[in-house]
């Protein structure tokens, strides 16, 4: 499309920075906004991780009173009186080891009643996933569907599909996964910590020092990986953008030998995409072994001052303070219950660098979202009916960036049912005219009138379903035939779908296909020539009733032959239509009603094909330029 904005490289995301604290505190609220669409399922979730973590956590406690029972000591629980009596039974001979075996059967039955918990929470959290997921992409697929046309002409494809992708699919694992540990592992070390605090308070001192440590080290790493994680979803949103260029361009590129250019670029920024990918996951691998360091350094400590706490229980008896005092199995259970408290937090270390590449990408991802649509109707907006097609542009002004302007003082009046052809150098505004006239830009200054009414007062979709529009570029979705030219009607019957085909010159070639019109055409109808798909696409058009028809070098693909056709058929698709024609090729537009000579923004001459010629001027130069 001429006259794009020139806003430099195209691309979603700019340098990567460290997310601040309102940022990541919005996208945390937002993240948690779309878990609460599924608050039930949630909650659920949260009542079998509580029930599962809970379970878990009485394994230690009953494995310390196991313990208790071989040196003889019973602490008196019995949870099930009968089942105790069961167990006894079985070894009338040493009832120590049936109150053994009665604790080792309640730790198996906690143990295995938690394992099973913890699959179905699991299974239920890849169903709240996939559902948050889901509404998340269905979200960015439908706003993007309400962006503004410049959006498109500034962003990168790939960079685009990468959001939708790579980025959901990255907050998909962490929702999944890491947020499911992060909860479970804060249930553990509460649990864990008030175990703790039952058996023996003053071991706790070990974690007064180890912990503060760990949460030190943590919060440095993180604010350096923070970052990382941001350029490395910027580096993959850049790689994926041109390679989808590249590969598109294909046949341009080994038409004029530039394999070796594209590949050396490709290295460039696929080794860019690597080192981003490695630097981020370097810097945050780091956090897990330096934290389980610490975590196995409070293990032994605990442990070393246990066993000092239980020889001087042995050895002083009733002379130590109670508060010192403790067993064997209760040292054990210490242990355990020490290794579920430092657990979490190496585990919540190790998966820092996961939540921070989750939160990078959900920040891309609700930055996506939070593009202005395009801008709403007028709250008085009227609905365009019974449109004749008088259309006109008053002193238009235009510019897409402001220091270039493209349109300067155009004015131009179509009459219902006549053609206007729009021509000029490659540059000159032409395509820009038709992006004013179906609003996907609205003019800084001047007016555009459709039947006396006001474009900006009237409804943008009843302004554009007054529009049918053949581009220059072609657009054929993976569908059949028939689907593809139905498209230009809703409700469109077979046989007008053939008619239209006949129309357009297309019938025979269409019938000779496999299936005829029943032929599914995919990636854009790639097994087609461009002149094959254009004629689709006015076949398309010649179904639409529209009372207004836009023409972009609608023609440019097909050879003279077929264009000869076309035209012919296009002589019955402009009948009774105000039709728009931009083209390159003047013998397409000599029976045009009113041709304007477009230069620089600016109508430098205008009339019929014989007047223009007549005068001598810019369009006859450039008219003999063609036929001479």
């Amino acid at each position: 499309m001429s006259n794009m904005p020139a806003q430099g490289p195209r691309g979603m995301v700019g340098p990567a920075k460290k997310m601040d604290k309102a940022t990541r505190r919005n996208v945390l609220r937002r993240i948690l906004s779309y878990m609460f669409r599924y608050r039930w399922l949630v909650l659920l979730a949260f009542c079998i991780m509580l029930t599962s973590n809970l379970l878990a956590l009485w394994g230690p406690k009953i494995s310390g009173y196991a313990i208790d029972a071989i040196e003889g000591k019973s602490s008196g629980e019995m949870i099930i009186e009968p089942l105790f009596q069961w167990c006894t039974g079985l070894f009338p001979s040493s009832p120590m080891v049936g109150e053994v075996f009665y604790y080792c059967l309640f730790m198996a039955a906690f143990y295995a009643l938690s394992a099973g918990l913890s699959y179905a929470l699991a299974s239920l959290m890849i169903v709240i996933s996939q559902r948050i997921i889901s509404a998340m992409r269905r979200d960015v697929f439908h706003h993007l569907t309400t962006l503004p046309v410049n959006f498109f002409d500034t962003r990168a494809t790939g960079d685009i599909i990468s959001c939708i992708s790579y980025d959901i699919d990255t907050l998909n694992t962490s929702l999944s996964n890491d947020l499911l540990q992060v909860c479970a592992s804060v249930v553990t070390v509460v649990g864990s910590l008030l175990m703790m605090i039952s058996i023996s308070p003053p071991l706790l001192i070990v974690f007064f020092i180890t912990v503060p440590m760990s949460i030190w080290f943590t919060r440095r790493k993180t604010k350096k990986v923070q970052p990382l994680f941001r350029a490395r979803s910027q580096k993959l949103g850049e790689l994926n953008g041109y390679a989808e260029e590249m590969l598109s361009g294909q046949k341009t590129i080994r038409a004029y030998h530039r394999e070796a250019d594209i590949l050396k670029t490709f290295d460039e920024k696929n080794l860019a995409a690597v080192d981003a990918y490695y630097m981020s996951e370097y810097h945050g691998m780091v956090i897990g072994p330096s934290v389980g360091f610490i975590s196995n350094l409070s293990i032994s400590f605990v442990t070393v001052l246990g066993g000092i706490f239980y020889m001087l229980t042995l050895t002083r008896g009733g002379d130590l303070s109670p508060l010192f005092r403790i067993g064997l199995g209760d040292v054990s259970a210490f242990v355990q219950y020490s290794r579920k408290f430092a657990g979490p937090i190496n585990e919540f270390a190790n998966i820092m660098n996961e939540l921070q590449s989750a939160m990078a990408a959900a920040e891309r991802v609700f930055r996506l979202l939070d593009e202005p649509s395009e801008p709403a109707d007028a709250p008085d907006a009227e609905t365009l009916e019974n449109v004749s097609g008088a259309v006109e542009m008053q002193q238009i002004d235009f510019s897409y960036v402001p220091e270039k302007q493209i349109l300067k003082q155009f004015s131009l009046s179509a009459k219902p049912g006549t053609v206007t052809a729009i021509v000029g150098p490659t540059g000159a505004g032409k395509t820009t005219v038709i992006n004013l006239l179906m609003r996907f830009y609205d003019p800084q200054k001047g007016k555009i009138l459709v039947d006396g009414k006001d474009s900006l007062a009237v409804t943008r979709s009843s302004l554009r379903k007054a529009y049918t529009m053949v581009l220059q570029d072609t657009w054929l979705f993976c569908g059949s035939v028939y689907d593809n030219i139905a498209y230009g009607k809703e409700g469109a019957t077979r046989e007008q779908v053939i008619a239209a085909a006949k129309a357009a010159h297309i019938h025979g070639f269409i019938e000779r296909l496999p299936a005829g019109y029943d032929t599914v055409l995919s990636d854009d109808g790639v097994n087609l020539s461009k002149g094959q798909k254009q004629m689709i696409t006015i076949a398309r058009a010649m179904l639409s009733d529209s009372p207004m028809l836009i023409l972009d070098e609608a023609t440019s693909n097909v050879d003279s032959r077929t264009e000869q056709k076309i035209q012919q058929a296009m002589v019955s698709l402009m009948e009774h239509r105000t039709s728009f024609v931009i083209a390159h090729r003047l013998s397409t537009v000599q029976h045009a009603d009113n041709i304007l000579v477009v230069k620089d923004g600016t109508v430098i001459e205008q009339g019929n094909h014989d007047q223009l010629l007549a005068t001598d001027g810019f369009y006859s130069r450039l008219y003999h330029s063609q036929f001479e």
